[in-house]
């Protein structure tokens, strides 16, 4: 699919080649970024493309100058914004919604901010800042991200702007900060997801998978991996619940999900509490700083790991200590960095697990980032379990 910003967003860098040209280049960096393995994997399973327009979050700038307001993704290694109507990669819900967000904006940007100086205020007005959207089951969820306080004229624009039987934007949040929690400024309807059968409610700004179809493969391909394996599984940088969820509706399963994003946390708590969801617990840690240790990771039958893009060598590390006998017998790695996955897999495999595949899935559609899922197993090759 073709894209009248193609030739000069940053978002897009390989939409000039045909799909055939595309597929083989992705396939081939990947595989060259797996070449840094200590050991290759006893295969590669079969690569999963996911389709253009799938997107269903997105992190816009936006910036008023004489020319008016652009809204849109910066240039090709620029700061440069480039204004957009529309973009080839989003949902069509989010496309419809960039008029309404644009014109939110423009509204917002035409009044006053006001700054304190010591015992004197001053009006300034907002000139830049960003715009977090994310396309849930029941409608759109806006982060607006720039520093300064909204005052009661803006909050107002946005209340009225709500309303707009036209829009199917939800909830309408700010973040001042990177490391703040967002402010909700209104909400109509608490944006969900529905995952594994179960409805989860999902903070704003909250990490999700790029698209929905890539959210499947994922967990299908998680599933698969685990193939007859039940018991004890640790979902570690759990987020949301994105595996949790499905492993749960397998009763044998016994779930300990652990992450360090409070927000995220809290979410998945009152999901499990309302859905009365018996086998997950949820813990809190900073599982850079401080993973799960040899005595931590005793009796479970399965591991899987899902960290952001710095990898998780910490936790790797305590997983290649563990003594044969109280390794899991199945590690599952998803990765959406293949330099730090191949970093963490040599850890592993120096450790004596056994890397038996990698899938690369292509979910950062025409970019040259690529996720992977990966499987190790403490047995050798030739005792490999069925997957």
């Amino acid at each position: 699919m073709t894209c009248a910003y193609q030739h000069i967003c940053g978002g897009c860098r390989y939409r000039d080649l045909s799909y055939e040209e595309y597929c083989t280049l992705k396939k081939s960096e990947f595989l060259k970024v797996m070449s840094g393995l200590s050991l290759q994997p006893t295969r590669y399973g079969k690569d999963i493309f996911i389709a253009d327009g799938q997107r269903r979050r997105a992190s816009l700038t936006f910036v008023k100058d004489k020319q008016g307001l652009k809204l849109g993704f910066n240039a090709f290694h620029s700061n440069e914004v480039v204004d957009i109507a529309t973009c080839t990669q989003l949902t069509s819900g989010l496309n419809q919604e960039l008029l309404f967000i644009r014109t939110l904006l423009e509204k917002l940007l035409a009044e006053p901010f006001v700054r304190s100086k010591g015992r004197k205020k001053e009006q300034f007005f907002l000139k830049s800042g960003d715009v977090f959207l994310c396309e849930a089951a029941n409608g759109i969820d806006v982060v607006l991200d720039f520093s300064e306080e909204l005052g009661l004229n803006h909050r107002q624009i946005i209340f009225e702007g709500l309303q707009s039987p036209s829009t199917k934007v939800i909830r309408i949040s700010q973040r001042r900060r990177a490391d703040s929690s967002p402010e909700t400024i209104v909400e109509k309807s608490t944006p969900y997801l529905v995952i594994g059968g179960i409805t989860v409610f999902i903070p704003a700004g909250g990490f999700l998978q790029a698209s929905q179809a890539s959210e499947t493969a994922l967990i299908s391909q998680v599933q698969s991996y685990l193939g007859s394996t039940e018991g004890r599984i640790a979902d570690l940088f759990c987020g949301l619940g994105t595996f949790s969820y499905p492993l749960s509706n397998n009763k044998n399963n016994k779930i300990m999900a652990v992450d360090s994003s409070v927000e995220a946390l809290d979410a998945f708590r009152k999901t499990i509490n309302r859905n009365q969801i018996p086998n997950i617990t949820v813990v809190q840690k900073n599982l850079f700083k401080y993973p799960l240790d040899t005595n931590e990771l005793q009796g479970f039958d399965a591991v899987i790991f899902d960290p952001p893009r710095a990898g998780a060598s910490a936790q790797a590390e305590q997983l290649a200590a563990l003594d044969a006998a109280a390794r899991p017998s199945k590690i599952i790695a998803i990765s959406c960095n293949p330099q730090s996955f191949v970093r963490d897999a040599n850890i592993l495999q120096h450790g004596g697990y056994h890397l038996q595949e990698v899938t690369m899935v292509d979910q950062f559609v025409y970019s040259p980032h690529t996720e992977l899922v990966a499987l190790f197993t403490a047995l050798p090759p030739h005792q490999e379990e069925p997957c």
